[in-house]
């Protein structure tokens, strides 16, 4: 089960109880449920792909697994018997073009179809059959169908056209989509990776919120558990860490102490000081930090440590979303403020002093959970199911 904690729309009335007594009266019954469905562009377009999978989980031939591999993995230039079912396979998944023939061996457009393969479900699109790959090519047409289901019924709650201006992050496609929604088709304005929380350990929770702030240059107040089961071990055994990361100590008056010392790590552990860190290239939130109020205290940011985007799977967060791509969202997020162009961002972010501003107009932000999304010219993608 995931939770979520998503507003519940405007019913303006609506009973659905009521609704479809009266539909059945007046004998519209099929328009009445396509009425209510969700009229979001990639709603429909699950629908189809919905159908089209079912169809494909009746072929028997596509419901017997692939023959094993001959070696730990196949790497191109490989013989494998399995080639014959391999090319069937992709062809009828749409990763290779109909009448497409098995080779002799693992080379030529077979391996241009496995890349698209493992490129629509998440995967490092090397070419490579290894493990990854042969799990998910093996995994049955109707897990897949099951897989779309799940997904359709999770984006019903989700409030996908609450504004004509909204940030979606899909957590399972490490994903955020900033977006405009006019008359229900939905068009990407932005769309960047991201890293968001871990698995079991700090999962970030589904919920929508209004975007309100923007902090340049901010602050990291240290959440006390962090501070507890990493930062103060960590000092111990390093104390120049302090100071090299930018580190201080607040009290609750407010008073900043920038000496280490072991006392102040105690006081720590006992609840009686905090943990901040100063703004600046090794601030842990980067130089920007966009601001939902919740309960939970999640919320967007850039991060010093830009190499985990290059990772396909990119849950490494303790909650929080890091973003790619900061400055094109903060450039979405402030289009309605005429005074602050890309310069100003950037300077703002380069600055080094903690400015927070209020938006004139909030952005709505859903975080949602959607294993299967259709994208890239009608293609399918299938995400692994990380929560």
């Amino acid at each position: 089960n995931i939770g979520q904690n998503y507003s519940a729309p405007s019913r303006n009335g609506f009973e659905p109880f009521s609704y479809l007594l009266r539909a059945l009266d007046a004998q519209r019954l099929p328009e009445a449920i396509r009425e209510v469905r969700p009229q979001v562009s990639f709603y429909a377009d699950l629908r189809e792909a919905l159908t089209r999978y079912r169809k494909l989980a009746a072929d028997p031939d596509l419901q017997a697994p692939l023959p094993s591999l001959p070696w730990r993995r196949l790497d191109p230039g490989k013989s494998y018997s399995g080639l014959p079912a391999l090319t069937h396979r992709l062809v009828a998944l749409g990763d290779l073009p109909a009448g497409t023939r098995p080779p002799q061996r693992y080379e030529g457009s077979v391996i241009d179809g496995i890349r698209a393969f493992q490129f629509r479900h998440g995967l490092e699109a090397d070419g490579v059959i290894g493990a990854q790959t042969f799990e998910q090519l093996n995994i049955p047409l109707t897990q897949r169908v099951r897989q779309i289901e799940l997904t359709m019924e999770r984006l019903r709650p989700m409030p996908l056209e609450r504004d004509k201006r909204m940030i979606f992050i899909n957590i399972p496609e490490f994903m955020l989509r900033a977006y405009e929604v006019d008359d229900g088709m939905i068009s990407d304005r932005l769309t960047t990776k991201v890293v968001v929380g871990k698995a079991v350990e700090t999962e970030t929770p589904l919920f929508d919120e209004d975007m309100r702030f923007i902090e340049f240059s901010p602050y990291w107040n240290v959440p006390r558990s962090i501070a507890r089961k990493e930062l103060v071990p960590k000092f111990r055994r390093n104390p120049g860490y302090f100071y090299q990361q930018g580190f201080e100590f607040i009290a609750d008056d407010g008073r900043v102490l920038r000496n280490f010392s072991s006392t102040n790590l105690n006081a720590v552990l006992r609840g009686q000081l905090r943990i901040r860190q100063r703004p600046g290239p090794e601030n842990a939130l980067g130089d920007i930090k966009f601001i939902f109020p919740n309960n939970d205290d999640i919320y967007l940011h850039h991060t010093p440590g830009p190499q985990l985007f290059l990772r396909p799977r990119r849950d490494f967060s303790h909650g929080c979303i890091r973003v790619e791509a900061p400055v094109a969202l903060a450039e979405f997020v402030l289009e309605n403020e005429p005074d602050w162009n890309t310069e100003r961002i950037i300077a703002a972010m380069s600055k080094g002093e903690s400015n927070r501003m209020r938006l004139g107009t909030p952005v709505p932000v859903v975080i949602g959970y959607a294993t299967a999304i259709v994208k890239n010219g009608g293609k399918i993608h299938f995400f692994h199911d990380i929560y």
